[in-house]
């Protein structure tokens, strides 16, 4: 599975197809280390601060999940 990584002047040339897939990759969990799905987290938020209308279908993947820190 190819690996996306932009800058942030790149986020404006990403396609409908490639958050599809990064919301795939993200989605199905399936990293060989867990510094490339922070990676793709990090892209899909930077997308979505960019191109909000592109990740609408996907913003669960971005929602953190509230907790207690007490």
């Amino acid at each position: 599975m190819a690996m996306l990584s932009f800058s942030g002047q790149d986020v404006t040339q990403v396609t409908d197809a490639d958050v599809a897939t990064l919301a795939q990759r993200l989605e199905q969990d399936d990293y060989k280390n867990p510094f490339d799905g922070l990676n793709d987290w990090h892209l899909l938020r930077a997308i979505a601060f960019q191109r909000p209308d592109m990740v609408e279908p996907y913003i669960y993947l971005l929602e953190m999940e509230n907790y207690d820190e007490s």
